[in-house]
């Protein structure tokens, strides 16, 4: 089975309801833009992430029309961890190919919150800006740079909740 596969199975499986397309690859967000349909959702562009020790994981999903400052994106986190009493991460740093292939199955140009389908020890973190809360619809790779899932906000957090991995709204900007 294909990494889209997996995932529509897994949605379909748990009566996620979704929408998806194929298209010609888009590894970055800048090339897959040109593939994205006028649907009304917002595109997530997914970063992943690691703490200075190298032994906590996170990855971060936010509106793609936005930057993100990574070491503003530390003070952020460990402000929000701290306040809910939580350590703080230390400092962050881009996760090589070889954690997102272990912990999440996945290559670079490929990740989404979709990946943490094959994190069966819940190990990596998920934090999404909180703008995301007002999006009436989503989209994310499907796993691979060559498609793309529309989905409603109400079914993804569904999705999130029946996967068992931590996950909180920041402010990421």
């Amino acid at each position: 089975m294909t990494r889209k596969e997996i995932v529509y199975n897994y949605l379909n499986h748990h009566g996620i309801v979704f929408e998806e397309y194929d298209h010609p690859e888009g590894k970055t967000i800048e090339e897959a833009m040109r593939w994205w349909r006028e649907d009304g959702s917002v595109h997530c562009k997914n970063i992943f992430l690691r703490n200075h020790k190298g032994n906590q994981h996170y990855l971060v999903c936010f509106d793609c029309h936005h930057d993100l400052d990574i070491h503003d994106l530390e003070q952020r986190l460990k402000a929000h961890l701290q306040a809910a009493g939580q350590p703080a991460p230390g400092k962050l740093s881009f996760a090589s190919p070889e954690r997102m292939m272990r912990y999440l199955g996945l290559e670079p140009g490929s990740v989404s919150p979709f990946g943490l389908i094959n994190d069966t020890d819940h190990h990596v973190i998920l934090f999404l800006d909180q703008h995301l809360q007002e999006a009436e619809l989503l989209s994310f790779h499907p796993n691979d740079c060559t498609g793309t899932i529309v989905i409603k906000r109400e079914d993804f957090l569904n999705y999130l909740n029946g996967l068992g991995n931590t996950y909180q709204f920041i402010e990421a900007y």
